[in-house]
């Protein structure tokens, strides 16, 4: 089995590197801004070569430096796009906008390096944006630098992710013969309930000797509140005079013990166990996000939280790669 070269940039904890080390390829580089989220990827994966720093700040002859004699074959990862809320609302491009600067550095490092494929991951507003707008503008990018592009939507429920979690996936691909295809979908449909399963149960408050299994200490109106929440119900099983009347509709729920996940996000504080009165754990969070019990993070629980929010599952990261490989092994 050919044993492909890849770079992470964002890894974040490492959601897409671990699925693209499960498919056999191999890491050169990974880059990560955040040092909370870069001692989790340093802890989990001690043979890669991580960066940690500004991306903005790696010069082109750097990159060069830090590639070295390796072949690349793929660039992964998530830029983060904050530019959505304004661009296109006021005449301003996606990719002209300040805060889109990253996506424009993932640019780069394709340009520079010229992999034989890229995938990018991204927020499913992506697709949709400006009137479509801004992912023909992304696609343009990666044209001017040499690449053939397709992307679609992806929903993890759909390959084997106990989770609904709607994300853009952009791939790029230099030969003009490479046949990409997405992965298949499965009909495997995995519940909250099977994937929390074994864990030791936990009230609000206590720890646990599993790591990153330690419940999170809620007020006492709190656990109140989300006594009278049945399992996947919402705050109209409050009683109304202690309902919370505003914020975020997808607080103050409880998981559906019979169905996949919510999305995951950085903060699920308010989304509580289908059965115990508490939020998830950040062990818990990550099953849903398919890590295993033996991937650790590291930081406080918030930073945590983040971390496994902000990953691509990698179960569904193992089933792109193994696509990429595909795709590579009959260029």
């Amino acid at each position: 089995m050919n044993k492909y070269k890849y770079i992470d940039l964002f890894s974040g904890a490492g959601g897409m590197s671990l699925g693209f080390n499960k498919a056999n390829f191999e890491n050169v580089l990974a880059v990560e801004y955040d040092e909370c989220f870069a001692s989790t990827y340093k802890y989990n994966f001690p043979e890669h070569n991580l960066k940690v720093g500004d991306i903005k700040n790696i010069s082109n002859e750097e990159i060069k430096q830090l590639v070295g004699d390796n072949k690349i074959d793929v660039i992964i990862g998530g830029p983060p796009c904050q530019g959505f809320s304004i661009a296109g609302r006021i005449g301003r491009n996606f990719i002209d906008d300040e805060r889109n600067k990253l996506f424009k550095e993932f640019v780069r490092f394709v340009d520079i390096i010229k992999p034989k494929m890229f995938v990018m991951e991204n927020v499913a507003a992506l697709k949709t944006h400006n009137k479509g707008k801004t992912i023909e503008e992304i696609v343009t990018e990666f044209k001017k630098v040499g690449y053939s592009v397709k992307y679609d939507m992806l929903n993890a429920v759909n390959f084997g992710v106990p989770q609904q979690r709607r994300r853009i996936f952009v791939i790029g691909t230099l030969n003009e013969n490479n046949q990409f295809e997405f992965p298949d979908e499965t009909k495997e449909v995995i519940t909250v309930e099977e994937a929390l399963r074994g864990l030791p149960k936990l009230k609000s408050g206590e720890t646990s000797s599993i790591p990153n299994h330690n419940a999170m200490k809620h007020s006492e109106k709190m656990l109140e509140k989300m006594s009278y929440v049945k399992d996947g119900g919402n705050r109209q099983d409050i009683p109304e005079e202690i309902r919370p009347k505003s914020g975020d509709i997808r607080k103050y729920i409880r998981y559906n013990s019979k169905e996949p996940s919510i999305c995951i996000t950085g903060d699920m504080r308010k989304v509580f166990h289908y059965e115990q009165n508490r939020a998830l754990t950040g062990r818990e969070l990550a099953r849903i996000q398919t890590f295993p019990d033996e991937f650790i993070f590291k930081g406080n629980a918030g930073k945590v939280q983040q971390q496994i929010g902000n990953a691509v599952p990698p179960k569904l990261a193992f089933k792109i790669a193994n696509s990429i490989r595909e795709a590579l092994d009959n260029e």
